[in-house]
């Protein structure tokens, strides 16, 4: 797995981590705390931290960051609370720290594929919810799709155009199709969420 690494710790530990660089099939960077600015790098797939140089200074820092995967790697006796993806003991071998790295950005990545935030809203494509608050709505799989491509099209589209994306239509297919889904989509979402904005539709077509 080709991904980038930011690496908080002590110097003693950043060394440690650096005489098995050549172990891990990863690109490593080391945090400097020290720095009067810091910002994360898109291309981050993951940081991982030392516990022993979470003072709350350091702590606040880091749950700034809370955007990528975080992996907490503990010692015995210096436990400190970070809200992180997951933990491991140290001492450690090469391989579990590797599965455990693997496992928090493989489980990132799924989560960013499988759910979408849209406007107050989450769309879990999973479990096919609509969710606002601690209140959801199920929804088919075509009505996933559809609030899905209006979200991610960004500007106002034609009937035709979503049956071509959906159902894969010609352009001379019955349009009455799409007003259909639509109309049953925004009624579900009136009756639970009392919004009636969450689709809205001009001449030229429907946009979230």
């Amino acid at each position: 797995m080709n991904s980038k690494l930011l690496i908080f710790g002590s110097k003693n530990f950043n060394n440690s981590i650096n005489e098995v660089r050549e172990y891990l099939n990863f690109s490593l960077i080391f945090f400097d705390f020290t720095a009067k600015s810091y910002s994360i790098d898109t291309s981050i797939s993951a940081i991982i931290v030392d516990s022993q140089i979470l003072d709350l200074d350091n702590l606040g820092k880091i749950n700034m960051m809370q955007n990528k995967p975080i992996l907490l790697l503990e010692t015995l006796g210096n436990k400190k609370k970070l809200n992180c993806s997951d933990k491991i003991l140290l001492p450690t071998s090469i391989e579990d720290l590797t599965s455990k790295i693997i496992k928090i950005i493989t489980t990132y990545k799924f989560s960013l594929n499988s759910a979408l935030k849209i406007k107050q809203y989450i769309l879990d494509k999973n479990e096919k919810k609509l969710i606002k608050d601690n209140t959801y709505i199920y929804i088919t799989e075509r009505e996933a799709k559809l609030i899905e491509l209006l979200f991610n099209e960004k500007k106002s589209l034609t009937k035709n155009y979503i049956l071509k994306k959906i159902w894969n239509y010609s352009d001379n297919a019955d349009t009455h199709t799409v007003e259909t889904h639509i109309y049953r989509l925004r009624k579900k979402i009136f009756t639970k969420f009392n919004d009636e904005k969450f689709i809205l539709n001009f001449e030229k077509g429907y946009i979230i």
